[in-house]
């Protein structure tokens, strides 16, 4: 693919350190799916929030996106952000609020991350209506569907389209439901929507057996790897660190050591973009040489670790790897 401007210029300047291992690792990238392999990205902290949409919504579009996995905070925030933009507030100073202020925030109805507050009325309980419709009707038919399912059927309706506020080409998760994308997210229940389905269950309104659960989306997922790891088989691209990747990660030594099936490959690409650095017992700071000692990563697996901020590093990879 013909390189753009943006990819032009990392490719010239971008020659050491961290900069030069993005350029490995956009490079490697670009290079396992040439070759037929397909790739998971993992969304963790507020990579939503950090309106990645921007253009993890075209790699989605373009199939460079295979499989997702991501927090239940991410898998919201992009929808509140489709549907509540106008209402964010910014606080460039946020490193210097005092406790009183942060009160204030949340008097206000701003629940803050890092710079960017996300309006509560009009991000959280605009959505809560509707999907708590779809989670009732899916109890009184007796069906089950996993939190992303419940997601794409919101977004697939249309009900939303009367609250967007951002070009809908920019959202990752509409993006993702026009393809029916594949989505795993594990330990949904402490994002907001997952706290308020609780509420719902804590109250009697709903029953829990309503969601489907992170142990079913490991065996949805120990499914899916079997069926789409041959030839090349599936790179993984984690964005952060925590559940979002450590989940996912997990489910090919689980069906080596575990299910005893020994014909399971290995994931065939590895990248972590993290400012985490190196430390003893973190999983974030681990570095990829680690995972071999879990199952997880071969020998001979393409291992990439760029030590940066994801919201700096991960457009700039995108955008090389979509030729901008």
């Amino acid at each position: 693919m013909p390189k753009g401007p943006v990819s032009q210029y990392i490719l010239h300047h971008y020659r050491h350190f961290n900069a030069a291992a993005l350029i490995d690792a956009a490079k490697g990238y670009e290079t396992h799916l040439l070759d037929g392999g397909k790739m998971m990205v993992t969304l963790a902290g507020a990579m939503s929030t950090a309106e990645l949409g921007l253009s993890l919504a075209e790699m989605i579009r373009q199939d460079k996106v295979d499989i997702i996995s991501c927090t239940g905070a991410n898998l919201e925030e992009d929808i509140m952000n489709l549907v509540a933009h106008s209402h964010y507030k910014r606080v460039p100073n946020y490193r210097d609020l005092s406790p009183q202020e942060e009160w204030d925030l949340l008097e206000n109805h701003y629940n803050r991350v890092t710079d960017t507050c996300i309006p509560e009325e009009e991000a959280f309980r605009r959505l809560q209506k509707h999907i708590h419709k779809l989670w009732k009707d899916a109890e009184d038919a007796g069906e089950r569907y996993f939190p992303h399912e419940y997601m794409y059927k919101m977004l697939n309706s249309g009900v939303l389209e009367q609250y967007y506020e951002i070009d809908p080409k920019d959202s990752w998760m509409l993006a993702a439901a026009e393809k029916n994308l594949p989505i795993v997210v594990g330990g949904w229940e402490d994002s907001t929507m997952g706290n308020i389905f609780a509420s719902y269950v804590i109250k009697g309104q709903l029953k829990a057996s309503t969601m489907k659960s992170g142990i079913e989306y490991m065996v949805w997922l120990a499914d899916w790897y079997r069926h789409n790891s041959s030839g090349k088989g599936v790179g993984f691209f984690q964005i952060g660190g925590g559940i979002a990747g450590d989940f996912p990660i997990c489910v090919v030594p689980m069906m080596y050591q575990d299910l005893e099936w020994h014909d399971v490959p290995f994931w065939n690409y590895f990248c972590q973009i993290s400012d985490s650095t190196t430390s003893y017992g973190s999983y974030s700071g681990a570095v990829p040489n680690e995972k071999i000692t879990w199952g997880k990563l071969g020998i001979e697996t393409p291992k990439f670790i760029v030590e940066s901020d994801a919201t700096i590093v991960v457009p700039l990879i995108f955008a090389y790897l979509l030729g901008w």
